[in-house]
């Protein structure tokens, strides 16, 4: 009987998964279908805490829906995977693709060493698959704008079907797992597909349509929470695009799908651009002037610990610890700050938040943190800066946001709470004063800027 390996990555889910179907199909009515999952130190040993124990409940979700027959192995998937291909008796392996610098290089490798058995890619973790959007004559998209209506034009596969008539085989040796990791009280949300799409459901159901406006007041309830979901896959994107095209033509609507275009179109920036992930994408603004030495050292360690004096800046970084999540407009806030008021390099920071967060992404992530730094794809140059107070003010009008991460400010008068130096008490005890004088510092970075503009 014909038996197919379904290597599970950043798939951690049975429906809308072309793999699975692939691996079902190939095994035919008579085969078997074994289900694993590498723990690849390459990918596992760099991962944060957060990530690493999410990773670990959705294996355990997937698993339970499998029927415990998910199969755990530890090692170079180069090597693991030809050697279990041999003891189950494998005829091919199946996997999502993925766009990834490490996963190609992985993925060729694998295929080599597994020599005769077909190493079979359907499908992707993404609407469009990296690379298939292209300008007219070819090239590579630089901005998202035209990306996004190029990406929109080129649309997607409707979700795939339901699998049916699969037989997991059980019995199979499975490796120890590596230990959950302690977070000291870090709240994730609940892990796998069935709390995936739950989470959409309320989404859709209850926030979408206010989602235009709720998307950019981190203290209310308004956006997804769906990136940790699809960092993992445990939800593929066209579920959630099938369910947008029915919604109507909204803002809302409109604004959410372009949430997932931005994700494709990172994923597409660093499929085009591999060094992207740690490079700067404009190589120019690398000669920029970065501060070093113990002042600004302790000057980043009040950013990492919330303890800066600005408050929206401090929420932000203490909702990171907190719950090893950041809400989008926050993120962008204190990314300026660090770069652009303590003057360091975009890279300390999106190394910090991939250590932190759950829904840490090579590629959303570090592009994005390239995005705030004027390094990456923005149409926009180096010399936006945000402001905290304004963001604040502007974003979390009531302090609702900011008095919930800093409880030192909890009995500030909203009118204050951006700005507590400026009460009629003074800054409360127990929270710092501002460590900088933002007018300052953003006045050094635009002069920086300018020098390296001028070379």
């Amino acid at each position: 009987m014909p038996t197919a390996l379904l290597w599970f990555r950043r798939d951690l889910r049975l429906h809308d998964h072309p793999a699975l179907l692939a691996a079902r199909d190939a095994a035919g009515p008579d085969g078997d279908v074994v289900p694993v999952f590498v723990f690849d130190d390459r990918l596992y040993g760099p991962s944060g805490g957060p990530r690493r124990r999410f990773l670990l409940d959705c294996l355990a979700a997937l698993d339970d829906d499998l029927g415990g027959a998910l199969v755990l192995r530890r090692g170079d998937p180069a090597r693991v995977l030809p050697a279990l291909a041999g003891e189950v008796g494998a005829t091919s392996v199946h996997v999502s693709a993925d766009a990834g610098p490490y996963g190609r290089r992985r993925d060729e490798a694998v295929e080599r060493a597994l020599g005769e058995v077909p190493f079979e890619r359907t499908g992707s973790p993404y609407a469009v698959t990296p690379g298939r959007v292209t300008t007219r004559d070819g090239t590579p998209f630089q901005v998202f704008s035209p990306f996004a209506r190029a990406w929109r034009e080129h649309g997607w596969r409707a979700p795939a079907s339901s699998p049916g008539g699969v037989r997991w085989r059980s019995g199979v040796r499975s490796d120890e797992q590596p230990p959950a990791p302690d977070l000291d009280g870090v709240a994730l949300p609940p892990a796998g597909e069935a709390a995936a799409l739950a989470a959409w459901e309320r989404f859709r159901d209850e926030r979408l349509l206010g989602y235009a406006d709720g998307r950019n007041a981190p203290g209310s309830d308004g956006t997804s929470r769906m990136s940790a979901y699809l960092k993992y896959g445990c939800i593929h994107p066209r579920t959630l695009l099938a369910d947008l095209a029915t919604a109507g033509q909204a803002e809302s609507v409109r604004r959410y799908t372009d949430e997932l275009a931005w994700r494709d179109f990172y994923a597409d920036v660093l499929w085009h651009r591999p060094g992207s992930a740690r490079e700067y994408l404009k190589p120019e603004l690398q000669a920029m002037g970065y501060d070093d030495g113990p002042h600004a050292r302790a000057l980043v360690r009040a950013w990492e610990t919330g303890r800066t004096g600005f408050p929206i800046v401090d929420a932000g970084m203490r909702q990171l610890l907190g719950e090893a999540y950041v809400h989008n407009r926050v993120r962008m806030i204190v990314a300026s700050f660090l770069v652009k008021d303590l003057h360091q390099e975009w890279t300390l920071g999106a190394r910090w938040f991939m250590r932190h967060l759950v829904d840490g992404d090579l590629a959303s992530n570090n592009h994005g943190w390239q995005w705030v730094a004027g390094t990456g794809t923005d149409a926009s140059p180096y010399y936006r800066v945000f402001n905290p107070v304004t963001q604040g003010r502007k974003f979390d009008p009531d302090g609702a946001y900011v008095k919930r991460w800093v409880p030192e400010l909890r009995d500030v008068d909203p009118r204050y709470v951006h700005e507590p130096w400026t009460a009629p008490g003074g800054v409360p005890a127990g929270y710092p004063a501002p460590v900088l004088d933002h007018a300052h510092e953003r006045q050094v970075a635009l002069d920086r800027y300018a020098r390296v503009r001028g070379r």
